[in-house]
């Protein structure tokens, strides 16, 4: 399957070539840019998350390119509170504009899938149990 975007493929000076690699990073950078994503999903595959601040960009994200078209699905952490079809469709939108702007390439889906919620302050809950189990 070839990467190049038709319209770039050849200049004067040679030809260009957009690796899957950047779409998945331009993919993963658009999503996490999204207010409330906590982070990304390998899914249940592969079973681990990593939450924002990572530097994985392409983690939770698989692409598919074609000559002119793009298909992407992202896999998230959704924090908690947040109204998932918003998020999700703002995810989409951002997805898509960022890949088009920058590749050329016409993203003919973005699929959301969301992995698991994040809580705020659960960690810290458990935390403090524990302590106190101990010291009794």
């Amino acid at each position: 399957m070839s990467t190049i975007v038709p319209d770039y493929e050849r200049t004067d000076l040679g030809n260009i070539q957009i690796a899957p690699e950047v779409i998945e990073v331009i993919a993963g950078l658009a999503t996490i840019e999204v207010e409330g994503v906590a982070g990304m999903s390998g899914g249940f595959a592969g079973g681990i998350a990593e939450l924002l601040g990572r530097k994985n960009l392409s983690k939770g994200v698989k692409v598919e390119v074609g000559q002119r078209e793009a298909a992407i699905d992202v896999s998230i952490i959704i924090h908690y509170g947040n109204k998932i079809p918003e998020v999700a469709g703002e995810i989409q939108r951002n997805v898509k504009q960022a890949i088009e702007s920058m590749t050329g390439l016409d993203v003919i889906e973005v699929n959301v899938h969301i992995h698991d919620v994040h809580f705020k302050g659960a960690e810290k809950v458990v935390e403090e149990e524990t302590a106190i189990n101990r010291v009794k």
